[in-house]
């Protein structure tokens, strides 16, 4: 008997032990642990529809909600609730319209031009009932961007938002003469190149359309085509497939969110932060979206009370942006609970939990056509997402060195990569497999084989280049710390270099332009800076300039500071050299370079003075 208690102790403080033990050096395990284990039930599930060929898409989880919770709200916008049967019943018409008037047919490639409004979803849903896969189109692009973009996913037929059709005034002609049919979303329209939609949906039929046109065979079928900047300048169709779109519905479920939880998107849906993570994760919970046409500082908190949101989708711009808004006694008058996204900064971070609460922040990283995912579901503020061993047997990825003077990855005396050591920043590289494919670009083999990198470790191996530059503490937490390459990313959207570079390059006075970020106080990203050689016989036109750049880009990519300069400094292979001219910023005091600011209010680029620094570094000059 005595020597069964003296082993009962000794176990159980073998126990206490390793408890204690557990909780010093492994303090998140538990925690880690079961985060991993839904994933993979997730991902098991996802590899059973590989093996039984019985492909269970986003479309049919939908149409599972409607049947399950047909009158509960599914989209709430400006005050009007449209429940799951109301979105099926008006997509089911609208796909009988696409059959019967506009002749789609499955496969066909449909782009869409469309704010954030309830029937975005109902002609996302109509075209993907039809088979059509749906190419989600910027609305801040111009007309040659714009072209490209049907070139690129082979799109012949565009839906546009009934807000937007002024917006095609510019190239309406182009399209017709490359055979584009166009559709918007009003009763009448004054263009005879353009259909109308909505007066041919009052005698369409609400019954569904054969469930064999949106019957998926593969997960590896494109579904989505959604447009990104990379470095090569025009918009990239980045293929979406099946796969693709169920990993990021499961994002809010992973999280923990439930059907209970009210979910408050103020994010474009034409980005997939909204589209696949935003719509697609309330439909997998059947969960209840409150949809907002544009982000407001101002009505955030007070839509968040109105709605009762529980949950917020994010960019680290957005969260500023109400830490920026006038304090009042509602600040944590709310039910929120947690907020989903990327971008966030450990200064504004901190500053939004202590003014508005202990909201749970869940930041993810990836980008739309990348192969990796890091989420932070433990909630260390600054941190991106998290890994450990467990997820390092699951998903490749490596930190390997770069160097930032060159533009490029160090390589060993054989030619390959090198690792950085725990702690170091490096370039984030994930592997190419089965279990993480790179679908790449539509239409352009080039520019997918230019996002990875081969014999990176070993001969035969490829990866993906997030062009990103990462840290991994001894803790396994990941950490952003800048983007490499020819893009930087402003307003919560990238801005590829190239295409800015381009545009400017039409201005009869610009011999050459070298386009770039710079870091701007209080900013989140890098706003854009354009280094200028002014042609011989010609002078430097703000006026001019400024009216170019708002008619051929969007806001958030024109160029905030211009700075003539005689000579452009290159790289060694002839390539424009961005590191000094970055590093220099826009500093009046310490550039010797004539600098000029964009002004809105003097509709020009007007020189900028070390009064006017001063104010913008102080927050009180408008960017």
């Amino acid at each position: 008997m005595t020597l069964c208690l003296g082993c009962l102790s000794v176990l159980m403080a073998l126990v206490l032990s390793l408890c204690v033990l557990q909780k010093l050096c492994f303090p998140y395990f538990w925690r880690d642990l079961l985060f991993l284990q839904k994933v993979v039930r997730y991902g098991v599930k996802l590899e059973v529809f590989k093996l039984t060929s019985s492909v269970r898409t986003v479309l049919d989880r939908f149409l599972q909600q409607v049947q399950r919770t047909p009158d509960k709200p599914f989209v709430i916008y400006d005050g009007n609730v449209h429940t799951y049967r109301d979105i099926d019943r008006r997509s089911n018409r609208l796909a009988n319209v696409f059959l019967e008037k506009a002749n789609l047919r499955k496969g066909d490639c449909v782009a869409m031009l469309m704010s954030n409004e309830p029937d975005f979803l109902c002609v996302w849903f109509g075209l993907a009932k039809v088979g059509c896969s749906v190419a989600f189109l910027n609305t801040n692009i111009k007309s040659k961007s714009l072209l490209h973009c049907f070139n690129s996913c082979g799109a012949k037929t565009l839906i546009v938002g009934s807000d937007l059709v002024e917006d095609l005034d510019g190239i309406l002609n182009s399209l017709v003469q490359d055979n584009i049919q166009v559709w918007a979303m009003r009763s009448r329209t004054k263009h005879t190149d353009v259909h109308s939609l909505l007066d041919k949906l009052e005698s369409a039929s609400e019954k569904p359309v054969p469930a064999a046109l949106h019957a998926a065979t593969s997960l590896k079928t494109p579904t989505l085509y959604i447009f990104t900047s990379g470095t090569t300048g025009l918009p990239k169709a980045a293929v979406i497939t099946h796969l693709q779109s169920l990993k990021a519905a499961a994002g809010f479920w992973a999280f923990g969110a439930t059907e209970d939880d009210v979910i408050y998107v103020t994010l474009p849906l034409y980005h997939s932060a909204a589209s696949l993570i935003g719509v697609g994760g309330t439909i997998e919970l059947g969960a209840t979206l409150v949809l907002k046409k544009k982000f407001s500082a101002s009505q955030f908190w007070n839509d968040c009370r109105k709605h009762d949101i529980t949950i917020f989708q994010y960019i680290g711009e957005l969260c500023r942006y109400l830490c920026n808004q006038t304090k009042t006694e509602l600040d944590r008058v709310h039910k929120v609970r947690m907020g989903v996204g990327n971008g966030l900064h450990q200064d504004v971070w901190q500053e939004f939990q202590s003014r508005f609460g202990k909201i749970k922040m869940c930041e993810v990283y990836g980008s739309t056509e990348g192969n990796l995912c890091f989420m932070n579901h433990i909630g260390k503020i600054g941190s991106v997402g998290r890994s450990n061993f467990f997820y390092r047997l699951l998903f490749k990825y490596d930190l390997v060195k770069y160097d930032i003077v060159k533009d490029e990855p160090m390589k060993d005396q054989y030619g390959f990569c090198q690792r950085v050591d725990m702690g170091e920043t490096g370039l984030l590289l994930s592997k190419v497999s089965a279990i993480s494919p790179f679908f790449g670009y539509a239409g352009s083999k080039e520019l997918t084989e230019k996002k990875l990198m081969r014999n990176v470790f070993v001969k035969g191996d490829a990866y993906f280049n997030t062009g990103d530059l990462m840290v991994e503490d001894h803790e396994g937490f990941i950490f952003f710390r800048d983007r490499v390459g020819d893009t930087f990313r402003w307003k919560g959207e990238n801005v590829a270099t190239t295409e800015v570079t381009e545009i400017l390059g039409l201005v009869d006075f610009i011999q050459e332009v070298n386009v770039y970020g710079v870091q701007v106080p209080g900013h989140e990203g890098r706003g854009g800076m354009a280094s200028i050689i002014v042609r011989p016989g010609f002078i430097f036109d703000g006026k001019k300039l400024f009216e170019h750049a708002v008619r051929g880009l969007p806001g958030y990519a024109r160029p905030l500071f211009i700075r003539l300069q005689e000579v452009m400094e290159t790289t060694s292979t002839f390539k424009q050299q961005k590191f000094h001219l970055v590093q220099s910023g826009f500093n009046p005091s310490k550039v010797s370079d004539p600098l000029y600011v964009l002004d809105y209010k003097e509709k020009s680029y007007i020189p900028l003075t070390d009064m006017i620094y001063q104010s913008i570094s102080a927050g009180e000059h408008k960017l």
